[in-house]
């Protein structure tokens, strides 16, 4: 009757490894049964023995071994292998339990999420992969399938924060006669497209404070930033529109600190400093020369000039030195002539030789 009693747990692991259980403490209490199986198929099977047992208490419990092929038979025995206890043929293939998910990666747009993972290399049109969230105001789990290797779902509010797991799951029955899913991957947390370490309200709010800082610290050198530039065109602008003032200050220097203020006293050194100046610079005496006579009608072109010279010195002459003056100061257009160094200027009816 132990034939039919017992039952065992047959779990393949992505087609690598297989592992099967069965309740030895209930059924076999006063003896450590044995294990044996085969991948190999008709009348000449090597029944191979179990090459790593799993134990509960001193008792074997179950066995852990390579998976060979899609086709597995087993065999428990008493403990010295004389009679068989339990035999089951069965398929490896559906009985698989698929690893968790690899490279899971999250795309946010405004309030839909679309989870993908990569695909694995064998059946993976067995699988799907399931996606559960829940946020901090939800007291279980929400869950979304799709078929392998992308899910989403939409109409996640920003201000809350949510929890992410996904994994794979094998199909039912088309490919597996168990409901077999992978373990869950690591659980993450998110927040309007941001990654949280937790979704507890002080890592937000740090998290969120940090944020804060780093945003206004950024503002802040881009505003000091712009305003030196701006105060380096405004000073550009400045010097080009209003040129700099010279500070009177400079100018009357002398006045200040020589004569106390004394504007008079001051004004009457300054005019002798600029008389003395001008004298020492001055330039020579002009000399005046004047033609007195003309020649006859047709000697015309003929001229003998008359020369008078006047010398002018000193102050007492002061109506002739403005005289001269002004003939010094005659334009350089009014040349009509020049004789042994000397320029002929026209002035009115006279002509003055410098």
């Amino acid at each position: 009757g132990w034939k039919d009693a017992i039952n065992t747990t047959i779990i393949n692991f992505n087609n690598e490894k297989m592992r099967i259980t069965w309740a030895a403490r209930e059924l076999f209490h006063r003896e450590n049964v044995s294990f044996s199986y085969t991948f190999d198929e008709g009348k000449h099977k090597v029944w191979k023995p179990c090459p790593t047992y799993l134990l509960d208490q001193d008792y074997n419990t179950g066995c852990l071994f390579k998976t060979e092929g899609p086709t597995l038979a087993i065999s428990i025995r008493n403990s010295n292998g004389s009679e068989e206890l339990f035999s089951k043929k069965l398929k490896s293939d559906f009985y698989i339990k698929p690893n968790r998910p690899e490279n899971v990666t999250f795309f946010w747009k405004d309030d839909s999420v679309t989870v993908t993972c990569n695909k694995p290399e064998r059946a993976a049109k067995c699988l799907q992969l399931e996606l559960q969230y829940k946020s901090t105001f939800d007291k279980g789990w929400q869950s979304r399938t799709s078929r392998c290797c992308s899910v989403g779902d939409q109409g996640f509010d920003p201000s809350k924060c949510y929890s992410f797991r996904v994994r794979l799951k094998r199909l039912v029955p088309y490919c597996n006669v168990v409901n077999y899913s992978s373990d869950w991957e690591a659980e993450t947390y998110w927040m309007n497209g941001t990654l949280l370490d937790s979704c507890d309200a002080d890592d937000i709010t740090s998290q969120s404070n940090t944020v804060t800082v780093l945003s206004c610290s950024l503002a802040v050198l881009l505003m000091m930033l712009i305003l030196l530039i701006l105060l380096c065109k405004w000073q550009r602008l400045q010097m080009s529109v209003m040129p700099a003032i010279p500070d009177p200050k400079y100018i009357f220097v002398d006045l200040l600190n020589d004569h106390n203020g004394n504007f008079q006293e001051w004004l009457d050194k300054t005019d002798h400093l600029l008389l003395q100046t001008k004298l020492e610079y001055e330039e020579p005496d002009c000399i005046i020369e004047a033609e007195s006579q003309q020649k006859d009608e047709k000697n015309s072109d003929k001229q003998r000039p008359l020369e008078k010279i006047f010398h002018f010195s000193g102050a007492a002459e002061n109506s002739d030195l403005k005289a001269a003056q002004i003939a010094c100061l005659i334009p350089a257009s009014n040349t009509i002539g020049s004789f042994a160094g000397f320029h002929i200027l026209m002035n009115d009816d006279m002509y003055v030789m410098l």
